[in-house]
């Protein structure tokens, strides 16, 4: 079997459908199913069950799976030792990260970083908290950019900036009105609009109130969806209520559209993951370092994110 195999039955098995499969790793839809087909005519196994139009992964294919990543895995490594040889003038650094911090934190370092860097390719791939996670455990990120704080004793975390949370109401709510709101209104005065299980922001918020004593099971959730934006326009639209990033919704509480409710929670750090064992590549560490420098807390604001702190001094 070839590498490519390997990484095309990857892509479809975690993914349970071709299409999209074909779309992630920039290959056509016939050419997937090429591979996955060759694959199992070689072996004379089936990794996945055709159901309609649908594809189910087979007992065969899920012991199979594990081993399929660990052996990309240690390709993966072997590319960003050779690539580390030519001194960061050429390579390949594989980054996941959770959706606020994709959209608002991330981008002007990255675009710093390939300004001194050209021949490093980054690439990004977004998720939430636990697919973040997965990923730099499996090895299929080399670094990982995270909210809030995960179980997973085989990484490194380190914080590289804060967040603000808060809690957004259309203007026509009743929180709208500015009065200070405490831990019973939030369990019992309004519905609510939350991200999906994994995701850092859900989680954060739901330990935050707990320590208030409004547990997250005592909320009224009427929607759950899978990125800020969805959150923010379902919330835009109706009677809910959101707990959100503040550089999420800053578009949002400046065009009036959603007016932040009064009420404290506490700030969220953002946490770069790193597997302690694995071999971490140069472009890594730089990267790495340059988070150091970079600002500790997020504000988001256009005008100081253009450049790092620190940056008129770094020659």
């Amino acid at each position: 079997m070839t590498f490519e195999q390997l990484a095309i039955f990857v892509a479809v098995a975690e993914r349970e459908h071709l299409t999209h499969a074909a779309e992630a790793i920039h290959l056509t839809p016939s050419a997937v199913s090429s591979a996955i087909k060759n694959l199992e005519a070689y072996y004379g196994v089936e990794l996945f069950h055709r159901v309609g139009r649908r594809i189910e992964l087979t007992e065969t294919g899920r012991s199979f799976l594990g081993e399929a990543k660990a052996t990309l895995a240690r390709v993966r490594s072997a590319e960003l030792m050779l690539s580390e040889l030519a001194g960061l003038q050429r390579g390949r650094l594989s980054l996941y990260a959770s959706q606020t911090i994709a959209s608002y934190w991330l981008p002007p370092l990255l675009m710093r970083f390939h300004r001194d860097y050209p021949g490093i390719e980054l690439d990004l791939t977004i998720g939430n908290t636990r697919t973040v996670t997965e990923a730099v455990i499996d090895g299929a990120a080399e670094l990982g950019f995270i909210e809030g704080e995960v179980d997973a004793p085989a990484l490194s975390m380190k914080i590289v900036a804060q967040d603000a949370l808060v809690i957004v109401v259309p203007p026509n709510h009743p929180w709208a009105d500015g009065r200070q709101l405490t831990g019973s209104d939030l369990a019992g005065g309004t519905s609510w609009v939350m991200r999906e299980e994994g995701s850092g922001t859900r989680s954060e918020f739901e330990n935050a109130i707990a320590k208030l004593g409004a547990p997250s099971a005592d909320l009224n959730v009427a929607l759950v969806l899978p990125s800020n934006e969805a959150v923010l326009s379902a919330v835009c639209l109706g009677q809910s209520a959101a707990a959100i990033s503040s550089a999420a919704a800053k578009a949002y509480l400046g065009q009036g559209l959603l007016v932040q409710a009064s009420f404290d929670l506490p700030a969220r750090s953002f946490r770069l993951l790193r597997h302690k064992e694995r071999h971490a590549s140069k472009a890594a560490l730089t990267l790495e370092a340059m988070c150091k420098s970079y600002r500790k807390f997020a504000s988001f604001d256009p005008d100081e994110r253009s450049e790092p702190a620190g940056a008129e001094n770094a020659g």
